[in-house]
């Protein structure tokens, strides 16, 4: 029997204890650059039993309530007692919070090579882009974010009866034969109350969530569901398990199916190449694939601390390009902007209408739900007129 070809991605939804911390630390970046565009923001937020903990560096001429802005989020997100995971209202919140290093805004405010924004840290970023879905992102980590996004929306509105905030989906796709993936097993664990017997909630959560989702993509219905496998899912949040930022950031890319650089995203302005040049270089890939250069690809950018360009420029297309690879990267170099700086203005990083605490759950990439400035195609007739001019 031939053996098959499996690919397996995740997602959480916004009550994982990790996702809590995310996006307190984003919305407390929100907070910064609404008042002070310039501001320096790197932070980074613990929650476990009934408390919240809040460290990091941030200079900027914002104030922002750290408290608030915690137990506003636990709120919204539904959090609003320690038997559901905490208690908005009377978890402790304590905040270590301290300006940041003068002798990293020095390398930061004027850069080694040039008087303009120089990168935040050193480190290398990734992006990435596929055919196989109309989002130009793969299909397993794009099931999964729709599987734990629709069983949240259905929480929210009271339609799946018992369920609480915490969630987490696993997707596997057959990918044996070519062009006819299938789904092979879908895992999806949702937190619930006691009032509702499991095998009840487990048929709501197939009926309800797995299956329509599903059947949206056009997919086969025939796959193993392995739906609270426990058995019981009662304490979660972070009186389950302890939450910390950035500890879900292959769910906040691609599923595993590129490579993540060395850091996180919440928590980070813009300067930290971490956030804004993953971002940049997930813009470069989806019009590579847009504009019918390959139909995957794979881009790596590499920085030094207080350095405005690029180190490095790596491109994979894994065999599937419709030109050559060298073409592409000539391309890539001569019509993108990868300095701190024209990534910021490029896709309005710093304004306070962009809100990071929005992308912070479901992925930063690929985003149906939202409109963001790093995900259009208006580079595509840019990049076929260059490739067009050098054949």
């Amino acid at each position: 029997m031939k053996r098959k070809i499996l690919f397996t991605s995740e997602s959480v939804s916004e009550g994982h204890p990790d996702k809590l911390c995310d996006k307190i630390a984003d919305s407390i970046l929100d907070a910064c650059l609404q008042k002070d565009p310039a501001s320096r923001v790197a932070v980074e937020v613990m929650a476990t039993v009934e408390k919240i903990v809040i460290a990091g560096e941030v200079t900027s001429k914002a104030k922002p309530d750290y408290e608030r802005i915690a137990r506003e989020v636990m709120r919204q997100i539904g959090y609003t007692s320690k038997e559901i995971g905490i208690g908005c209202d009377t978890a402790e919140i304590e905040v270590l919070v301290k300006e940041q290093s003068k002798d990293i805004a020095q390398g930061v405010d004027s850069s080694f090579d040039s008087k303009a924004l120089g990168a935040g840290d050193q480190g290398m970023m990734f992006g990435y882009a596929s055919n196989e879905t109309e989002n130009y992102m793969p299909l397993p980590i794009v099931m999964a974010h729709k599987i734990v996004r629709t069983a949240s929306q259905l929480r929210r509105e009271g339609v799946l009866k018992h369920a609480r905030p915490d969630m987490k989906a696993q997707v596997t796709i057959d990918y044996t034969e070519a062009n006819k993936p299938r789904v092979d097993a879908i895992v999806c664990s949702v937190q619930h109350d006691e009032k509702i017997t499991i095998d009840e909630f487990r048929k709501n959560i197939l009926n309800q969530v797995i299956i329509p989702v599903v059947i949206s993509f056009g997919m086969n219905t025939d796959f193993d569901a392995y739906i609270n496998p426990t058995g019981r899912f009662v304490i979660g949040g972070p009186m389950g398990d302890t939450g910390l930022t950035g500890r879900k950031i292959i769910v906040d890319t691609y599923g595993g199916s590129c490579p993540h650089g060395g850091g996180a995203f919440s928590g980070k302005d813009p300067s930290k190449v971490d956030r804004s040049a993953a971002y940049a270089a997930r813009y470069c890939t989806k019009n590579i694939v847009a504009a019918g250069l390959a139909d995957r690809c794979e881009i790596q950018l590499s920085y030094a601390i207080g350095v405005s360009k690029p180190v490095s420029i790596a491109i994979d297309t894994f065999g599937t390009q419709k030109v050559k690879k060298e073409i592409i990267l000539s391309a890539v170099e001569d019509l993108f902007d990868f300095t701190p700086q024209g990534i910021i203005d490029k896709f309005n990083l710093t304004h306070p209408t962009f809100k990071y605490a929005d992308l912070c759950n479901y992925g930063h990439f690929g985003r149906p739900d939202i409109d963001l400035p790093f995900e259009k195609l208006d580079m595509v007739d840019k990049l076929k007129a260059y490739v067009k001019e050098k054949l």
